[in-house]
């Protein structure tokens, strides 16, 4: 067995590295749905959206739309990620019904950041360290 594989085959990407790339596309949509929600902190009735927490699992995946009609559009990824925000949990709620909070959002955008900072810091150093370990120094 070949260490860092996920079934043992030598074919397999490294999980560490598969796992930081995953939670750095993660963190993007996830700020992108953040800049939506700021985007939109104007609009009455505008509901806030997040996306799901990062899943580890690799074998997980979300449920998808069946399309029903040729001219039915197509959900983008962003889309299908992006749920709605459950309004317990936020801050508050204007009175033109719109649930975006610009301090929450501004708060979650910072998490956003990090989440991305970490997992593209996580990447390279898994990088430099295949590196070293192939080179003939």
């Amino acid at each position: 067995m070949i260490v860092g594989t996920v079934d043992g085959s030598s074919s397999a990407p490294l999980w560490v590295s598969e796992l930081a790339s995953r939670k750095a596309s993660w963190a993007a949509a996830r700020q992108a749905t953040i800049a939506g929600n700021i985007a939109n902190a104007d609009t009455p009735e505008y509901r806030a959206r997040d996306i799901a927490p990062f899943n580890p699992d690799p074998y997980a995946r979300p449920l998808q739309m069946s399309r029903t009609h040729a001219l039915h559009m197509e959900l983008t990824d962003l889309e299908r990620l992006a749920e709605a925000v459950d309004e317990t949990g936020t801050w508050d709620i204007a009175h033109s019904g719109n649930t975006v909070s610009i301090d929450e959002e501004m708060i979650k955008s910072g998490q956003a950041s990090r989440d991305h900072q970490m997992s593209v810091a996580v990447m390279s150093t898994f990088h430099r360290m295949m590196l070293s370990a192939v080179s003939f120094r």
